[in-house]
């Protein structure tokens, strides 16, 4: 699960400019790692877009998820710390605790992380959340929890951290393909290596891919098989009961009856066949199922061939914005390329689900804590901006734009859980795009092919999961990674699923 670090005389590309490409690129740079930051057009980054919650236990996440998470968490202060040093500017950061409101107490206690937070009874309720609706007649208190200003504050710090340590940057280059060193394409040898051989079919038509640094490969994934390496191909994992109770819209809502979506489906609907539903789909945190490929790790069984060798990065071709075309040569890349990361190499299980949000400008210290209710969770800043998110829309692809069952859903949500914020005047609405993956863990460490790492499908918790993806990967590609490591990147290896 570890390589030796690269020569320094030969940078690291980073295939994907926005929080987790910055990040990986901070760390390998603060290793005295040479990096290169390749991005199409970062401004749209998925960092750029998203809540800032820090949020592992008010998510209700459980497993090696958690357990990511809470690593993360923990790693945050310090890895803040190291931004703000190497920029001079602030990130925003704010362990302000988040709470979760319930109708019934029973639903309280019956929560999957309510062992981690505080039981509040309706008047502790409206002591921690002023003003809050009425049908909130219980909640949980994570006060471990919190959030950061990614949007306005951190992207920004990490964008000069990076810049100070000697990262360099080409913004609008466009990847096309990764090239091995047989001459052929990545996706295609990948292909050969991991799956057994069927013919592909030709990859649908899709949009554009705004803040991502890939583009769509020639052809589909061939099906899925065993991992490079991997005696017997593994099954997919068994989904876990659903226990997202929080990404679900208002009962009643024009959005939960399906009405005035782009395609006619609830948001909460589940997606086209082989993408995952809205919501948990899956809990990571089941039994591994590599465990019934056992033999797998004792060599190839008698009478069977050996495991084929995976292939070996040599060089990326690109399209810079001018329009022109070249390859260059790398041993050692990292895609982060969010809800487009498939687009370059098909093997990789990411979709994207799309996010409405919007924000409203409330009187400053009016909402002391985050809340975190059902179908939609309110973030105040500092300076009394509360961000509020966000639709959850497996089923509109990369379709870009608001809709006006998206925007009623959020407004909803708003009356419910803070009535008084309903009169609050909006300053912005946007969206963006969600890399997930089944079972909406990430995809971390050695990829499809060797010298290929991955960073890529963080689903909601991009923010949360970025201070340890990065160090994760810097540890690992420059040849640093420490004993506990490779659990997290075993729970969370591409081929898991």
């Amino acid at each position: 699960m570890t390589a030796a670090a690269p020569p320094l005389s030969e940078p690291v590309l980073i295939l994907g400019g926005g929080l987790m490409g910055l990040a990986v690129a901070h760390q390998l740079a603060r290793r005295g790692v040479a990096v290169l930051v390749l991005s199409r057009r970062r401004s749209e980054a998925a960092g750029f877009v998203a809540a800032g919650m820090l949020a592992p236990h008010a998510e209700g996440i459980g497993g090696a998820l958690l357990a990511l998470g809470q690593a993360s968490l923990e790693r945050i202060p310090a890895w803040v710390a190291e931004i703000e040093a190497d920029s001079d500017l602030s990130c925003g950061l704010r362990p302000c605790g988040i709470v979760v409101p319930f109708s019934t107490a029973t639903e309280r206690d019956a929560y999957p992380t309510a062992a981690w937070g505080m039981a509040l009874e309706r008047t502790a309720l409206e002591r921690e959340i002023p003003g809050i609706g009425p049908r909130w007649r219980a909640g949980l208190l994570f006060k471990q929890d919190g959030q950061i200003d990614n949007r306005r504050r951190l992207m920004r710090a990490l964008e000069r951290a990076c810049v100070q340590r000697g990262v360099r940057f080409e913004e609008g280059s466009e990847v096309l393909e990764l090239i091995t060193a047989s001459g052929g394409t990545a996706a295609a040898a990948a292909a050969t290596a991991a799956a057994e051989p069927e013919p592909t079919s030709p990859a649908g038509a899709t949009a554009a891919a705004p803040g991502a640094s890939v583009a769509k490969p020639a052809t589909a994934p061939a099906p899925r098989a065993a991992a490079p390496g991997a005696a017997l191909a593994r099954p997919a994992p068994t989904p876990a009961p659903d226990r997202d109770r929080l990404h679900q819209p208002f009962a009643g809502s024009a959005c939960a009856q399906g009405k005035d979506s782009p395609t006619g489906l609830a948001p909460e609907s589940p997606g086209a066949a082989g993408t995952p539903p809205t919501g948990r789909p899956a809990a990571t945190g089941a039994a591994d199922p590599r465990a019934v490929a056992g033999p797998a790790n004792q060599g190839p069984e008698p009478g069977t061939a050996p495991p084929a060798r995976p292939p070996r990065l040599q060089a990326v071709r690109l399209r810079r914005a001018d329009g022109r075309e070249l390859v260059l040569p790398c041993q050692t890349a990292v895609l982060a390329g969010g809800a487009w990361s498939a687009r370059l190499m098909p093997q990789l299980p990411v979709v994207p689900v799309k996010g409405q949000m919007l924000s409203l400008q409330g009187p400053i210290g009016a909402l002391p804590r985050v809340v975190f209710g059902p179908g939609t969770y309110l973030v105040p800043r500092e300076d009394g901006l509360l961000v509020v998110g966000a639709t959850s829309e497996a089923e509109a692809g990369f379709a870009e734009g608001l809709t006006p069952c998206g925007q009623r859903q959020l407004e909803q949500g708003i009356a419910a859980l803070l009535p008084a914020a309903s009169g609050w005047p909006p300053m912005e609405r946007w969206w963006g795009f969600r890399p997930c993956t089944p079972d909406e863990g990430p995809l971390l460490g050695p990829g499809p092919i060797s010298g290929l790492w991955l960073a890529t499908g963080h689903h909601r918790n991009g923010v949360l999961l970025a201070a340890l993806s990065a160090e994760l990967l810097a540890r690992g590609i420059s040849g640093e990674a420490s004993p506990g490591d490779g659990e997290h990147l075993e729970a969370f290896r591409w081929d898991r699923f």
